[in-house]
């Protein structure tokens, strides 16, 4: 029970990466408030939660409006009276060629991804200095990171992400607030299963030294730990979850692994 009587809120939190999370936090013994643009998921989620025994609720949150936020800040206070957590994971994903990325998929991928944390950290940052720290863990990715095809608007926000953690670790680690990264690589969520063929699968398989994806519990996994006490002095740290996928360089004697 690592997370005892601490109160957080996971956005994105009702279903995927968001939801694995959830759960490990709830386990921990922490109140969780689900926020997701998809209320009745949330709903979903935070039933799932209380059937195992956690403490959880449904909240709405539009991340790219400010007046949504700002509503579901409220909503979690007038509900926990505090905020100690926040896993800043509400996102979107893209996989448009550069040439043909229109400036309305690109404002659309920045202002969710990047400026739809932005917003949901500022404030609740602004309620963690008034009751004297707080954890915050934004879910940047290894397409932030690394080239990759498709990955303009959507690499570009996770890159900004990740300098803007670190920004924030520097300002608000006199308040108290630790501020961290996740960066996860391949993940075997339901958009995933989805959105990756055979080639793609086999791919990653060959370029993971784990050749495998990872799972949303093994991102619940780290978020647990940045988020508890036993992180207290981990502050601007990104943390790649990716089964060894950017610290590889040439592998000899490798074979891609084939879809299952």
């Amino acid at each position: 029970m690592k997370l005892k009587d601490k109160f957080a809120v996971v956005t994105g939190g009702a279903r995927g990466i968001g939801l694995a999370i959830a759960k490990a936090l709830a386990g921990e013994g922490a109140a969780v408030a689900i926020a997701d643009i998809n209320l009745d998921g949330a709903k979903a989620a935070a039933a799932a939660i209380g059937e195992r025994g956690g403490r959880a609720i449904s909240v709405a949150v539009n991340v790219a409006d400010p007046a949504s936020i700002e509503a579901m800040i409220a909503s979690v206070l007038d509900a926990f009276n505090r905020i100690d957590i926040l896993v800043n994971n509400a996102g979107v994903g893209g996989n448009t060629p550069f040439l043909e990325t229109s400036l309305e998929e690109w404002n659309r991928i920045i202002g969710i991804n990047l400026t739809g944390a932005f917003l949901v950290a500022q404030a609740a940052a602004r309620h963690m200095v008034k009751i004297g720290g707080g954890k915050i863990v934004n879910i940047a990715s290894l397409s932030g990171q690394r080239g990759g095809n498709g990955r303009s608007a959507y690499g570009a926000a996770k890159a900004g992400l990740e300098l803007l953690t670190k920004v924030m670790a520097v300002e608000l680690a006199p308040n108290n607030i630790d501020v961290n990264n996740i960066a996860p690589g391949a993940i075997e969520t339901e958009m995933a299963k989805f959105a990756h063929d055979a080639a793609t699968r086999s791919a990653y398989n060959y370029l993971i030294p784990m050749s495998r994806y990872g799972t949303p519990e093994e991102i619940a996994d780290a978020a647990v730990f940045l988020c508890s006490e036993e992180s207290r002095y981990v502050h601007g740290h990104t943390l790649n979850v990716d089964g060894g996928f950017r610290a590889a360089g040439l592998m000899f004697g490798r074979k891609a692994v084939p879809e299952p």
